[in-house]
Parts: C-alpha cells; structure tokens; sequence
C-alpha cells in the first residue's frame, strides 16, 4: 500500500498529461507545456527513486537524504512535480491552468514547509548546514 501511495501523483499526473497529448489544443501553450512536463517529469521521478525509502506521505524524518538531486535542492520532488503538473495542465487547459496550478503550488510549499520543521527537529545543524547549502 505506501508503495502505490508513493507513486499515486505520478499515476494522475501520467493520465492528465495522456489526455493533454491528445485532447490539448494545439496552441502555442499546449507545446510549452508539453515541453515544459517533459522535460521537469523525468527529474521529478529521479527525485523520487533518490528519497527511496526515506520517503512517507506525511512528513517523517526517517534519514536525511543529501545525495543527487537533493545536494542542490531540498525539495526536488515539490520543485520537479509542480512544475511537471503546470506544464500538463497548460498543455489540456491552456492559460486557465494557471488557477489549477495555484492550488498544486500552494499546497506544494505548504507540504515542504512541515517536511523543513519535521527534518530541522529531527537533524539539528546537520539539517540546518543542508539548508545552508540548498535552494527550496
């Protein structure tokens, strides 16, 4: 069960951008955000594979996680995810999308604001040297 909840805004995200591919108008925002999710969704399913088994759905600090995408970014699978969904929804919705997105980003940073204060109690200065040398 955790293993399909880990993979479950993958699932939606891959059936909203098949139904952006061929149902999308074909406007200058459907190959932006085509382009756009392409290329952002194979850094966020990396991200994912790196967090392995560090990852829960809720925030739980189960080992700090410093490697690959996660020495440049703290939170590679909020950044690469957002970006992934902005860009599939642009391609089925066109600029309109910008509304869904909103919400997705929002609850996003919302996310990656308790997983900081769960890891920063959890890993003290070591967490805090890690913000230190990251973005988001």
């Amino acid at each position: 069960m955790k293993n399909a909840l880990r993979w479950l805004d993958v699932g939606a995200y891959l059936v909203i951008l098949a139904l952006a591919v061929w149902f999308g108008p074909r406007v200058a925002p459907w190959y932006v955000g085509l382009c756009l999710s392409i290329v952002s969704g194979p850094f966020w399913f990396v991200a994912k594979w790196q967090l392995g088994g560090a990852f829960s759905v809720s925030p739980e600090a189960r080992r700090l996680v410093t490697r690959g995408l996660y020495s440049k970014l703290r939170h590679p699978i909020y950044v690469f995810g957002s970006t992934a969904f902005f860009g599939a929804f642009l391609a089925l919705y066109g600029w309109s999308a910008l509304i869904l997105w909103v919400v997705v980003a929002l609850v996003q940073v919302r996310r990656a604001r308790r997983e900081d204060r769960v890891l920063a109690e959890a890993f003290g200065p070591e967490y805090a040297g890690h913000c230190d040398r990251t973005w988001f």
